[in-house]
């Protein structure tokens, strides 16, 4: 029998669950459909929420030939091959010939190299690009394909999305009796809003079983429950005690919650650059070298990988919760952010400005101009002279 995923894919927006804030009526992705706009895109989010299932709803509604290909194992040939078969069809088809949907699967593993290669093809609309990513595209996918694309963010399922999955699970396989309250809460806490691995619980239990009563849903889980007993939001939690741990120069209670995040599999990209960011934010002017630490880790724990990359991690985290807290540098530069947005281009000093013509030093642009002036100079423009960023 196919699997339950394949059984219960949808094929259209009026079956598909989930992700209202995109395909319900009047939000961007039901508007592209049915104005039969394709264009490239990234879908960015955690798995199991729906982004191959969307992806091959968009090429169906807009008839267009659909290729799909995995960023882990593609390469070059693959998607030269993707294009060779489009130029076939378009000398074959003609007029009713359409450019084609390639959809590419983790994007985020294919090197710049390979990214650049795509470049021209979806520059050119030879083929309609619509990527899928659980890392920051911001990160990960280079600019040019970025500026090109569309970055549409899927969330975690919500609870109703995931009882709704239940419901016709029940139905697909027809159950004799239908879920029991304690069996639906416990599969959708375990679920964590990802219907994939909800679905090959099921699917599993019910290879082994042909009974899916809790207790044997828990016993085809075993020890994986550990790893995933969670709810959608426990990646959000983790991380944002593991920050408040470090800020509370509290190095136990932040090694707990990073180990938590390596046990779970969490990219160790993502926590590095966490670190990066802390490093700035809140330990500041108070160790300056804490960016330097950041950084190091960051680059180890890219060029090293798991499992070697969490002890990198750890000696980080380590040192970043131990180190003095300082958020002046963070705070003045929202400061002064703030006054840009409030003020706007107010006028520079004109002893500030630059002057590569004759005609701008009669203007006196750089006049009265001081290298190393008093401290207690204001070189601000007249309307903030008397602010203090860094106190």
């Amino acid at each position: 029998m196919k699997p339950l995923a394949a059984r219960l894919r949808p094929t259209s927006l009026d079956t598909f669950i989930g992700q209202k804030h995109l395909v319900d009526t009047g939000k961007p992705l039901q508007k592209a459909i049915e104005n039969n706009q394709v264009f490239s895109m990234i879908f960015w989010g955690p798995p199991g929420v729906g982004k191959t299932t969307l992806a091959r709803i968009i090429a169906e509604a807009a008839d267009r030939p659909f290729f799909e290909l995995s960023a882990v194992s593609a390469k070059k040939q693959d998607v030269r091959d993707v294009i060779e078969q489009a130029n076939q069809n378009q000398q074959t088809l003609e007029a009713t010939y359409k450019k084609p949907v390639l959809f590419l699967d983790e994007i985020h593993r294919f090197n710049k190299a390979q990214q650049d290669y795509l470049l021209p093809f979806v520059e050119s609309g030879d083929l309609i690009l619509i990527g899928a990513t659980t890392e920051n595209p911001s990160f990960e996918v280079i600019s040019p394909l970025l500026s090109r694309s569309r970055v549409f963010v899927l969330k975690p399922l919500e609870e109703s999305d995931l009882q709704l999955l239940l419901t016709r699970i029940e139905k697909e396989l027809q159950l004799s009796k239908p879920f029991t309250a304690e069996t639906k809460d416990w599969l959708i806490q375990y679920a964590g809003g990802d219907a994939r691995k909800l679905l090959t619980l099921i699917d599993n239990t019910y290879l082994v079983f042909e009974n899916l009563d809790l207790k044997n849903i828990k016993a085809a889980v075993g020890n994986q429950y550990l790893n995933y007993d969670k709810k959608g939001e426990q990646h959000y939690d983790t991380i944002s005690a593991f920050i408040k741990s470090m800020r509370a120069s509290n190095p136990d209670a932040t090694l707990y919650y990073l180990a938590r995040m390596v046990e779970a599999g969490e990219d160790p990209k993502f926590i590095a650059r966490r670190m990066v960011i802390f490093a700035s934010e809140d330990v500041g002017l108070a160790q300056p070298t804490a960016l330097v630490v950041a950084n190091a880790v960051f680059e180890a724990v890219r060029n090293i990988g798991y499992p070697e990359a969490q002890v990198n991690l750890a000696h980080g985290v380590a040192y970043l919760a131990s180190c003095k807290k300082d958020r002046t540098a963070y705070d003045a530069y929202f400061s002064a952010l703030n006054d840009v947005k409030q003020h706007g281009n107010l006028a520079i000093p004109l002893e500030l400005r630059n002057a590569p013509t004759k005609l701008m030093k009669e203007l006196e642009y750089g006049k009265g101009y001081e290298m190393y002036p008093e401290k207690s100079k204001s070189l601000l423009p007249e309307k903030l002279k008397n602010k203090k960023y860094l106190k």
